[in-house]
């Protein structure tokens, strides 16, 4: 396992090796040739991560005596990437003596100025858009449970009138006519008497009379 860890620190030395060196470039550039490095160097910085979680994949499984040294590497390779995100965020709004000049002219010090304001504009507006990445993430993540919430919602009201129609169906069958609270037909109470002649009657609940023979 560590040998693939120390693969991966190959290429994660080559790597961050060339984006150094890019990112140093990306102020002399203007126009399209900056527009084409920045996103050079943002999809090689996207591979730089891919390699760290590689990386901290192996780390777990290197035994627990040996894990500790290889930690203490991975650790610091995290904040060389985290020092290059900075140093790629400026470089992005940063402009060299050259390039200023192609840009100003012989403007003087109001130029200067100028291009002070213009920094600062485009820092703002990198600083607004990360902002808007993140809210946008927030809105898709509370959309999501919004949904699941829906749902669990109309599952339980499906539940509770499944539940209230039973008992609804239940009432009715016990308050039909001519039936108990049980929802059964009541029984026939047959009681006898003596007629006359002495034969046993039966008299029923309409009050006919049926005599026995």
């Amino acid at each position: 396992m560590s040998s693939d860890f120390e693969s991966y620190e190959q290429d994660f030395g080559t790597l961050t090796a060339e984006i150094t060196n890019k990112i140093g470039r990306i102020p002399k550039l203007a126009s399209e040739e900056k527009t084409q490095l920045v996103l050079n160097v943002d999809k090689q910085l996207e591979e730089v991560k891919e390699l760290l979680e590689q990386m901290d994949l192996e780390v777990r499984e290197i035994p627990v005596q040996s894990r500790g040294m290889y930690n203490n590497r991975l650790k610091s390779y995290k904040q060389e990437v985290e020092k290059l995100e900075k140093d790629f965020k400026r470089s992005r709004i940063a402009y060299s003596d050259e390039v200023r000049n192609d840009l100003l002219g012989d403007g003087g010090s109001s130029s200067e100025t100028q291009l002070i304001k213009l920094r600062e504009e485009r820092a703002h507006l990198l600083d607004n858009t990360e902002r808007l990445e993140r809210s946008s993430r927030r809105l898709e993540a509370g959309y999501q449970i919004a949904v699941e919430t829906g749902t669990r919602a109309r599952e339980a009201r499906e539940q509770i009138a499944s539940l209230e129609w039973r008992g609804d169906e239940s009432r009715r069958r016990r308050l039909r006519p001519g039936r108990g609270a049980d929802g059964r037909p009541p029984l026939v109470t047959v009681s006898g008497r003596r007629g006359r002649g002495g034969s046993l009657e039966e008299v029923f609940p309409s009050g006919g009379v049926k005599p026995h023979v």
